[in-house]
């Protein structure tokens, strides 16, 4: 590992022409982006490969179109608006299968952009916050790119990488980037609270970050021997485990532990995550892996949608055409969840958007991406409550849906099934 003063030094080696990956999340190293981006004049046609990164992407803006393109395996917001324009792409994929695109060479990599935490007295760095599909990009790349920042958390898990694999790096020292909390509203509570009734005593949880799940996690503090296995997870954990009913004492893999992914939140999340044994930090391969998931008890996996329609399909990346986020791994855990001894896959969401449109809808927007395939749906929360379509007819669906709609629009899906299904469909 040879260490560089100047970050344009550590990024001089991308090439034009380069497929080079960025690590997700908080993690985004943003000293390296920006030197790389700096270089758009000497660059053309590189290939940005990533997940949703927090930061500034100015790669993205309109000006560097001729020096890279974005190919993005989730969209985030600093990037949404180059998608749209044509300066940037989509893959769909689930999330557990990102890491084989790398490793079987359908998405080879030149380079790896990376930030992890100095090396230890043996000489490993850790990928702290985002484990999640580093590795398989790191074993891909040829060549590894770090920022050492020693306010990274040092991770038990997958995620060491020995100093030796990695070329160049620079040193900052720096807070990660840090995601507040925010306080539930009314509907998101009556939500949170419809959903944790359903949580049982003993349960595996799989949720991720936002209000939803922010009011589930508060919802259940009378619950007992809950665990953890997540492709995320965030600050409303630690009150959970601080006071004993996260105990992960039922879990079949990885019992007493809290396995994840990555992580999204507050400076009270990293330090809560450093150097913690109760905590691992695993490739995405296996935290997603489907089979892995099934061998846990009651696996109650929280996911939340766009919109759904009224026999149950559910979009969760797009509005429309407009590609918003990404496939994810809401079908690693809803698939997992179903196939989980007493297992509950759960889409939740507000009934309406904030301009009062309906997202129980009797067809999907046109362009609109089936995430969640009808056939695999169980439950569906608003706040109004809770439907359950596993075995239901179409029409019984509707009628499920359309009892949890907001009663502005009740009417008015009544007469679209009705419609849709030549029978009076009332509620």
């Amino acid at each position: 590992m040879k260490i560089v003063q100047n970050p344009l030094e550590a990024v001089a080696g991308i090439k034009s022409n380069d497929r080079v990956f960025i690590q997700a999340a908080v993690a985004a190293p943003q000293h390296l982006v920006n030197a790389m981006s700096a270089r758009a004049s000497e660059l053309r046609n590189v290939e940005i490969i990533s997940l949703h990164t927090d930061g500034e992407a100015p790669y993205a803006a309109p000006e560097m179109a001729d020096s890279f393109h974005i190919n993005a395996l989730f969209v985030g917001g600093n990037v949404r608006r180059a998608i749209r324009e044509g300066r940037g792409d989509y893959i769909p994929v689930f999330l557990s299968e990102i890491p084989g695109l790398f490793t079987k060479n359908i998405l080879p990599l030149d380079v790896a952009l990376i930030q992890v935490s100095p090396p230890d007295k043996h000489g490993y760095c850790s990928l702290g916050t985002s484990v999640d599909v580093t590795p398989a990009a790191v074993q891909s790349a040829k060549l590894i790119i770090a920022q050492i920042n020693p306010k990274m958390p040092r991770t038990h898990g997958d995620g060491l990488i020995h100093k030796s694999a990695i070329h160049y790096a620079i040193e900052v020292d720096e807070y990660l980037i840090s995601h507040e909390p925010g306080v539930p509203n009314d509907q998101e509570a009556k939500i949170g609270q419809y959903v944790a009734d359903l949580v049982e005593d003993g349960a595996t949880l799989q949720m991720g970050i936002g209000a939803i799940p922010n009011a589930v996690l508060a919802a259940l503090t009378n619950h007992k021997n809950l665990g953890i296995h997540t492709e995320m997870f965030s600050d409303g954990v630690i009150p959970l485990v601080e006071s004993g009913v996260i105990d992960n004492s039922k879990k079949r893999v990885h019992p007493g532990k809290i396995v994840s992914g990555f992580v999204m939140g507050t400076q009270k999340l990293y330090d809560f995550i450093d150097d913690n044994p109760l905590v691992a930090m695993l490739n995405i391969a296996y935290v997603n892996d489907t089979g892995v998931i099934r061998k846990n008890p009651k696996v109650t996996a929280i996911n939340s949608a766009i919109e759904i329609d009224l026999t149950g399909q559910v979009c969760a990346d797009s509005i429309g055409m407009y590609q918003y986020s990404g496939v994810g791994g809401q079908m690693d855990f809803i698939r997992g969840a179903s196939k989980s001894e007493g297992g509950k896959p759960i889409i939740a969401l507000p009934s309406v958007t904030a301009k009062g449109i309906s997202r129980i809808t009797p067809f999907l927007k046109q362009g609109a991406g089936v995430v969640t395939t009808r056939a695999h749906v169980h439950y569906v929360v608003t706040e109004f409550g809770v439907a359950y379509l596993y075995g239901k007819n179409m029409r019984q669906r509707a009628q499920a849906l359309i009892s949890i709609a907001h009663p502005d629009h009740r009417e008015a899906l009544e007469q679209a099934a009705s419609e849709r299904f030549n029978t009076l469909i009332t509620v």
